[in-house]
């Protein structure tokens, strides 16, 4: 079993940074695949980046360039750096892992994932 805890959403005016952590335990997430999403009022939940265990980052084209993912193996947390904030950005972002490791992770797929934490509130005013 697998417990993730997403932290360090809030309020921040656009162009602003946050940076996103997914405190994991039960399992070092260096053996898994690690992805951020993001679900916005109305909408789908939708990937927005995911790490590779092998320490790979892929980035959904809308955050390319702003947001970077990382993972630190000593505290066995993944980040999220959202840099560039946009208004539509606003959303609460998920972190999930998963356990079966494909050569080409299906990053998308919401399905691929085993485990989700609570969700953190992202709000960026213009």
């Amino acid at each position: 079993q697998v417990q993730l805890v997403e932290s360090g959403g809030g309020l921040v005016q656009a162009g602003g940074s946050l940076r996103l952590s997914c405190a994991a335990s039960g399992r070092p997430l260096n053996s898994y695949n690690m992805a951020w999403f993001r679900q916005a009022p109305g909408k789908e939940r939708e990937f927005v980046a995911g790490l590779k265990w092998t320490g790979i980052p892929y980035y959904a084209d809308s955050v390319k360039g702003r947001f970077a993912i990382s993972r630190d193996n000593a505290k066995n947390t993944v980040y999220l750096q959202l840099n560039s904030l946009k208004p539509e950005d606003t959303a609460v972002y998920y972190c999930g892992i998963q356990s079966r490791l494909r050569a080409l992770p299906a990053w998308a797929t919401m399905t691929e994932y085993d485990y989700w934490g609570q969700g953190t509130q992202v709000t960026v005013s213009s």
